[in-house]
């Protein structure tokens, strides 16, 4: 058994890349923390956001065991980098280091054998994603946790689902340039992960996030699409998760 942490960016962040590996750990026994570097919220933090909450009720159906703030502003996503609000820092805006130290500081508390973080693109390049990752890799070397699995999908997995959603008619937009340059490579992949089996789980935990359902953006649509699919058509499209394993974390091969 071990102790697994999941850094992330944003409260729902949780649920789409790892939700389901989060799920498998805690159903295995192993101890599952998720640690999320802003609330969400882009303005003055009314303390215990409802976005947080939302989490925690997120972590709970996933089986999670701590959930833990670090205590930073969301810093957007487009061109505009909106000024700090008053009561604290967006992430993308804290030193590196600092904000590892917080990290650190969680990893070494709750003994960590593995952090789970984002690949060098955050994703799809979100800046408070790709934060999370230069901010993961400096929080695991001052915490010397040896074992980094950076969540991914491989890019001709994103295509093929950009087909699928064409053929379905899903109401979706996108653009094919930037999805060809997200996410990872298929040969830069280390770890596949089948968890069709907690597809359930994963859904639910998604439907936890109220406020981001009721949203008016690309993100809220995509989202409510997805949590109004068949169970076996959520599985198919979400049953799978993928990690490149960072270079300077350990070898030893991860079985869960």
């Amino acid at each position: 058994m071990t102790t697994i942490v999941a850094f992330h960016a944003h409260p729902d962040d949780e649920v789409l890349l790892t939700g389901g590996t989060l799920a498998r750990a805690a159903a295995g026994g192993h101890r599952v923390v998720i640690v999320v570097a802003t609330d969400g919220v882009m303005g003055v933090s009314d303390g215990e956001s409802a976005r947080l909450g939302e989490l925690r009720a997120s972590a709970g159906v996933l089986g999670v065991h701590r959930v833990v703030h670090l205590g930073y502003a969301d810093s957007g996503h487009g061109a505009v980098l909106y000024p700090d609000p008053p009561d604290r820092a967006r992430f993308v805006r804290v030193d590196t280091d600092v904000a590892a130290g917080r990290l650190a500081e969680v990893l070494r508390l709750e003994g960590a054998g593995v952090l789970l973080s984002y690949d060098a693109n955050g994703g799809y390049g979100h800046r408070d994603h790709v934060r999370v990752h230069e901010v993961g890799r400096r929080a695991a070397e001052l915490a010397g946790v040896g074992r980094v699995l950076e969540a991914t999908v491989p890019r001709d997995v994103v295509e093929r689902l950009v087909g699928l959603v064409r053929v379905l008619r899903i109401p979706l937009r996108y653009d094919l340039d930037v999805v060809r340059a997200a996410f990872s490579p298929s040969a830069a992949v280390t770890y596949r992960f089948d968890v069709r089996r907690f597809a359930r789980q994963k859904r639910a935990a998604l439907a936890a996030h109220r406020s981001q359902l009721a949203g008016r953006g690309r993100g809220s649509a995509i989202m409510r699409v997805l949590v109004r699919l068949p169970l076996p058509l959520f599985g198919l499209l979400l049953g799978r998760e993928w990690y490149v394993q960072a270079p300077s974390a350990s070898a030893d091969v991860v079985r869960w």
